[in-house]
């Protein structure tokens, strides 16, 4: 991936996702597209204006959604106690139940960017290299 990827850049992938409501309770959440492959339980990245949380995929009745998204992946698992920065940017950008969203796959079921339909987002790369200092040392003997 580039050091920088337009959301409408060739390579990503955008789906339409939906602000729904979390259960019984009045907080917002993001049903995802079921055309994504994700599972119940896996941790994703998810980048809202630039910054990248961790979020955990549910699964209920309707398919797909996230409840939440944290700044770090051990507030996945005990969301109690930590900001819920997805409901603070849904907040932030005037969505409700109902409304869409795009999301866009950045690195399939690892890394999603979520947008206003129609708004252009530039993705700043934050993956690490690929290889472990064993196989660069390896590649160097020949």
């Amino acid at each position: 991936m580039p050091d920088r990827l337009p959301s409408d850049h060739a390579s990503v992938h955008t789906e339409r996702a939906e602000v729904a409501r979390s259960g019984g309770t009045s907080r917002p959440c993001l049903r995802l597209p079921d055309t994504l492959t994700l599972a119940s339980g896996d941790l994703i990245r998810l980048v809202l204006d630039g910054e990248e949380f961790h979020a955990r995929v549910q699964v209920d009745s309707t398919g797909p959604l996230i409840r939440g998204a944290y700044d770090l992946k051990s507030e996945t698992r005990d969301p109690g106690r930590a900001e819920n920065r997805v409901v603070e940017w849904l907040q932030e950008q005037g969505r409700e139940p109902g409304d869409a969203l795009d999301m866009d796959e950045l690195e399939a079921g690892d890394r999603y960017g979520l947008r206003l339909p129609g708004e252009r987002v530039v993705y700043k790369d934050t993956s690490s290299p690929g290889g472990s200092l064993q196989d660069i040392a390896n590649d160097l003997d020949g």
